[in-house]
């Protein structure tokens, strides 16, 4: 062998013994990363293990010993160079999973609240400065925490004013458009209610923030998670916001469904609450729609259900409209047989009677719609329900394991919950262990159609309420305990 055909050779040499290096290494943090993740069962998980090491080894045998031409050189090294780019990418695939899993479900228990001192478009007031010496409307009872932090935080900035208070928010409302206060302090968290009624459908064309405060509360929470949750039943309250972007912020609920789930039985319950229900707010008792529980933080909505239903909630999975259209688009859309053909007021999308095809948005504007169905916010719910059960069907596929990491990065800042990421990750393995067909069933609460002026969060104000069925309400009770399900137990609960 010549000088140069031996530097070749050496050169070759050093250049395979550096890709073998990056091949060991990259299988190694492969495999560590599979361990950590925790979602495969051991009948995928050791034989994908073994895989990766015996095609690893093969490799850096052939590219160390078996590389004598120039060609297998080159072949090996393309292979070797190829492996370990795929070795990176599942790296990369497997941690970003990992650590948007742990976002998800590391909740720190705090609630955003903002809170706006709002005047209307024609006044001169545009800053906090401007403030000085003005006359601002703020409400008795209700909120009183959100306005004394708002009036604090005025005084923080050297601002001196007066203040007249009111009884209820239409009242507060009324002073400010009749100029009888310059501004009002308002709890964001009630801006869907004021755009509700029906004098102040332009509230937000007509109003103008001056000064907002935001602050943090610590919400306690009461719920007790399942010892094993592979093995016992367990319910999750699914709370939908009617808010786009993040979850920071407290809003109404726009979506309030139970979901008791039995992994031995593979049974799972979805029960619908309409949004007017009428329920006592589990912090003070009184009187209010669910769908205003929210507005007082998830806690207070899961509190207040439990008295409701008599039972216990393990869990909470909270999202709003971009976390639903986020996750079916991650899921690669869902089908969902509609027994009505309609057009969505938002979106307009026309629905089939039959089997649709749907987007995120689509499918969103499809749970949203109630007026264009024969029994409004019935109807809906069970629309809800059809959405959740098309969601979970995808989910459960096999085509969750190449869809997994898109799913947690698509609900990211967009959906919480406080379902620990071990629980999730058993879950998952467990489902991928024995591909369990899951038998659903739908019941929904009913009642009779109630305007109301004694709402707790909008007293004085015109609400359309249901008072629920005491047959239905107690029918609903008696089977959320988790226990075997059968088609006569729920005969009769599905709504009318």
């Amino acid at each position: 062998m010549s000088r140069q055909e031996k530097k070749k050779s050496i050169g070759f040499m050093v250049f395979a013994i550096l890709l073998s290096v990056i091949l060991v290494v990259f299988a190694g943090f492969l495999i560590y990363q599979i361990f950590k993740l925790q979602i495969l069962p051991d009948n995928i998980l050791i034989p994908g293990i073994l895989a990766i090491v015996l095609f690893s080894v093969i490799l850096f045998i052939l590219i160390n010993f078996c590389a004598y031409g120039i060609i297998s050189k080159i072949i090996y090294s393309i292979l070797v160079i190829i492996i370990s780019v795929v070795y990176g990418f599942g790296n990369y695939y497997l941690y970003s999973t990992n650590a948007t899993l742990e976002t998800v479900t590391d909740q720190s228990n705090l609630s955003k609240n903002t809170v706006s001192v709002v005047a209307l478009n024609s006044s001169s007031l545009e800053d906090v400065n401007s403030l000085e010496g003005s006359k601002l409307g703020v409400l008795k009872t209700i909120g009183k925490e959100a306005t004394k932090k708002s009036l604090n935080d005025l005084k923080k900035n050297n601002v001196t004013y007066t203040k007249k208070t009111y009884d209820n928010m239409l009242g507060m409302l009324k002073a400010l458009y009749d100029s009888e206060v310059d501004a009002i302090v308002l709890n964001e968290a009630y801006r869907s209610n004021v755009c509700d009624l029906e004098d102040y459908t332009n509230f937000n064309n007509d109003t103008k923030v001056i000064h907002k405060t935001v602050y943090y509360t610590k919400e306690n929470s009461s719920l007790l998670a399942v010892s094993d949750i592979t093995s016992k039943p367990f319910s999750i309250l699914i709370s939908g916001n009617d808010s786009f972007g993040s979850l920071d912020d407290t809003s109404r609920s726009d979506v309030d469904m139970l979901v008791t789930i039995n992994p031995v039985t593979s049974t799972i319950l979805m029960t619908s609450i309409p949004r007017d229900c009428q329920i006592n707010l589990h912090k003070n008792g009184k009187m209010d729609k669910l769908t205003h529980s929210a507005m007082y933080g998830i806690n207070e909505t899961i509190s207040s259900i439990e008295d409701f239903l008599d039972l216990k909630v393990n869990y909470y999975a909270k999202t709003n409209f971009s976390g639903i259209t986020n996750i079916i688009d991650a899921l690669g859309g869902v089908t969902i047989d509609s027994p009505y053909e309609f057009t969505t007021l938002h979106g307009h999308y026309h629905i089939n009677k039959g089997i649709n095809q749907m987007d995120g948005d689509k499918a969103l504007c499809f749970v949203r719609e109630r007026y264009a169905l024969p029994s409004g916010d019935f109807d809906r719910g069970r629309n809800q329900q059809r959405l959740l059960k098309a969601m979970i069907n995808k989910a459960v596929s096999p085509k969750i394991i190449t869809n997994y990491s898109n799913i947690l990065q698509a609900v990211e800042g967009c959906f919480e919950t406080n379902m620990s990421s071990e629980d999730i990750k058993s879950l998952v393995q467990t489902q991928l262990d024995d591909m369990s067909k899951w038998k659903m069933y739908n019941v929904q609460l009913t009642g009779d159609p109630e305007i109301s002026y004694k709402t707790y969060s909008m007293k004085g104000k015109k609400c359309y309420t249901m008072k629920p069925n005491k047959k239905s309400l107690n029918g609903i009770i008696k089977i959320e305990d988790g226990k075997r399900i059968t088609d006569q137990d729920v005969k009769g609960l599905q709504g009318a």
